[in-house]
């Protein structure tokens, strides 16, 4: 259902790939989790069917979008979930509720069953309680599918990980330790990558400053994909309609009645910015930066082996806080974008506490090197705790 009335009704005609081949490798699927109507939120909270609740402290929030996930899982009522990330919405919510989440390399794992919300951002994944039971659902799901075109870009293969970081050049962005980010958190951060270096790693300062302009890259680039893609949902294609005296009267009823706040106003935003008059100043403008920032991305992967920062600028906040503040909301994606917008695995793993709730720390590898993110996070897990 996509978390919205539109789809409340609505019984999918087929089994989305990722789903057959986790039940054809012997797994039970036991439901369906709560999350943001149609991927938009990054809290859990614009649900048509109601606010999902940190396990951790039921008060706030578990993130979003993918929060649902992430909580079954904290919670205990499942070792594993998938999520889909396009903008961070698996490891956020994994960062907020201290457990594991991945967001394979764009084109590793089918979206053939994925409703989209943004086809060229988003990335199904897995969230876990351990990097291991992540690394072992990659194998089951990952790799190409003749129903998803994408997936023929990349083959990932996930063997038994090592036991040693010496060596490992670790980048650390100078954008990722901004104001926006709670000292407090930043401190927990930085203990964890020194952790690697004690053992062996090398700390590789960077200064990449078109990281700074991802987030409104981001919120030009993928609403302009949600409204390409929600444009289906009219009740006629799919949804339930509402009466109208003429068709498009209709449809308008049945989308103004059907769908939540935060799902119109990025549909708004991506048709003003696609607008004859506007697509050049900015939806080209911000794919032309889009591909820049990928190759500046690829030319640093030439030297460091995996980037390191927070996942979330801030612990998780209380219900209802940031929810009428979409600005301030949009802020929790500000470190996670950049992994969507370059096609970038990435993975977000617990690396402390501040004031009685989880942080997490984000590691992106380059382009196909899921491998080698896993395995660091493996060795943080297993040794550098």
């Amino acid at each position: 259902s996509a978390g919205s009335h539109i789809l409340e009704s609505y019984t999918a005609s087929y089994t989305a790939t990722v789903v057959e081949r986790l039940e054809r490798a012997g797994a039970i699927i036991i439901g369906r989790c709560n999350m943001d109507e149609f991927a938009c939120g990054s809290s859990t909270e614009t649900s048509a069917f109601g606010v999902t609740k940190n396990p951790v402290d039921p008060t706030r929030v578990p993130g979003g979008s993918s929060g649902g996930s992430a909580a079954a899982v904290a919670a205990g009522f499942v070792p594993a979930a998938l999520g889909s990330d396009t903008g961070g919405s698996i490891r956020q919510p994994a960062s907020l509720c201290g457990i594991v989440g991945f967001k394979p390399t764009y084109g590793s794992v089918s979206r053939s069953g994925l409703i989209a919300m943004a086809s060229g951002l988003d990335q199904i994944g897995p969230l876990a309680t351990s990097v291991g039971d992540i690394a072992e659902i990659m194998r089951v799901i990952a790799g190409p599918d003749p129903k998803d075109m994408t997936t023929r870009l990349v083959e990932a293969s996930f063997p038994e990980f090592g036991g040693s970081v010496k060596g490992l050049k670790i980048g650390v962005p100078r954008q990722f330790f901004d104001d926006a980010l709670d000292p407090a958190l930043a401190a927990s951060v930085r203990a964890a990558i020194k952790t690697f270096v004690d053992h062996g790693a090398i700390e590789v300062p960077l200064d990449l400053p078109l990281l700074e302009s991802a987030l409104p890259i981001y919120y030009i680039v993928m609403p302009a994909e949600v409204a390409s893609n929600l444009n289906r949902f009219d009740g006629l294609q799919y949804g339930t309609p509402v009466d109208g005296d003429s068709i498009m009267d209709q449809i308008r009823a049945t989308r103004t009645e059907q769908l939540g706040t935060e799902v119109k106003r990025r549909i708004l935003i991506g048709n003003y910015v696609l607008s004859a008059g506007y697509v050049d100043a900015y939806y080209k403008r911000a794919m032309a930066l889009r591909s820049e920032m990928a190759a500046h991305l690829a030319r640093a992967f030439e030297s460091v082996d995996v980037i390191m920062g927070p996942t979330s600028p801030t612990i998780a906040w209380p219900i209802g806080e940031k929810f009428n503040d979409p600005l301030t909301m949009y802020l929790a994606d500000i470190y996670t974008v950049v992994a969507n917008l370059a096609g970038l695995p990435a993975l977000s793993i617990p690396c402390g506490m501040v004031d009685g709730l989880p942080v997490g720390l984000q590691m992106m590898g380059a382009r196909g090197a899921d491998t080698t993110v896993l395995g660091a996070g493996w060795w943080y897990e297993t040794s550098g705790k």
